[in-house]
């Protein structure tokens, strides 16, 4: 058999059986988990309880994520996260891409002194006490700012945007100038709409960030109407009953009573991570095109 007017021998086809009987049980192994917390969330708790469901529900059941869409504190972090991921993830592009562009410029005074700078930042950390301080004396404790502000600048993803920037052809930004155009107008009318596989990819990095994020809510957040909805899971996941899924209030015992009847909190936990997982999966498709291409060409000269 000839591919490609390359003839193929007996070996290049075990080859290729053995690759595909390797992918195929990796893809097994790395779908199989979303797939049985999605088949579990679907049963009835009670029944789920009773073990051995494997491929599908056994006793098909709603009552799960009734219970989840019902809770208001779980829906308030949600909307929380939300806007968190929304709000951040074009902070972190805005004030990250105008300082990676800045950068991008080998004439700018200090470079050197601020890429040594933002390496050793991207490398060290002052710990987790005096990183509490100093969100103390910012002020931004307990405030829906603590979860935008530190996120505004990255330094790895500088980095990426930094290199991509300096790969663009310099004519184009010296006609805009013969024409008059400020820095401010040839990044946000020429640089920007060049650069969107570097943007997407970097998008598609801080929109995750935020979304996994439960770390910040866990420590610097005490308002539980300002957690996350990845630190309620976080929460549901380290706490088996469920007074702590219900998180607390005048319905914690008829939720209680109603939950001995239709789902546990083993059903509630898997229903909570699909809502969680969902919106965030149906991100990549929209950003796949862009996010090789963003990230190889990012890394070009880093």
């Amino acid at each position: 058999m000839k591919a490609n007017g390359i003839r193929r021998t007996m070996e290049d086809n075990v080859i290729d059986i053995v690759i595909y009987a390797i992918l195929i049980v990796v893809f097994v192994m790395t779908v199989y988990p979303f797939y049985y917390s999605l088949v579990i969330s679907f049963n009835h708790g009670i029944d789920a309880s009773r073990g051995g469901i494997y491929f599908w529900p056994r006793v098909f059941s709603l009552d799960n994520y009734k219970a989840v869409f019902s809770n208001h504190a779980l829906l308030n972090g949600f909307g929380i996260t939300i806007s968190r991921t929304v709000i951040g993830t074009f902070a972190t592009l805005l004030f990250t891409g105008l300082f990676a562009y800045s950068l991008s410029y080998n004439k700018l005074m200090f470079r050197t002194t601020y890429i040594t700078l933002l390496i050793i930042a991207m490398y060290f950390s002052g710990g987790l006490i005096p990183y509490f301080i100093l969100l103390k004396k910012l002020q931004l404790m307990n405030t829906f700012l603590v979860y935008i502000i530190p996120l505004m600048l990255n330094a790895f993803f500088t980095i990426i945007m930094m290199s991509f920037f300096r790969e663009l052809p310099h004519e184009l930004k010296e006609s805009a100038k013969m024409d008059g155009a400020s820095e401010m107008r040839i990044y946000f009318s020429i640089v920007i709409p060049i650069s969107a596989p570097v943007f997407a990819t970097i998008a598609l990095f801080a929109g995750v960030e935020h979304w996994n994020s439960w770390f910040d809510a866990a420590f610097f957040v005490t308002d539980k109407d300002l957690k996350t909805i990845s630190f309620m899971l976080m929460e549901l996941i380290n706490k088996a009953n469920l007074t702590a899924v219900q998180g607390g209030g005048g319905d914690v015992e008829r939720a209680a009573t109603y939950a001995a009847q239709t789902f546990t909190a083993e059903t509630i936990r898997m229903a909570t991570m699909i809502v969680v997982i969902i919106p965030i999966i149906c991100v990549y498709p929209f950003l796949q095109r862009y996010f090789v291409k963003g990230i190889m060409v990012g890394s070009i000269k880093g």
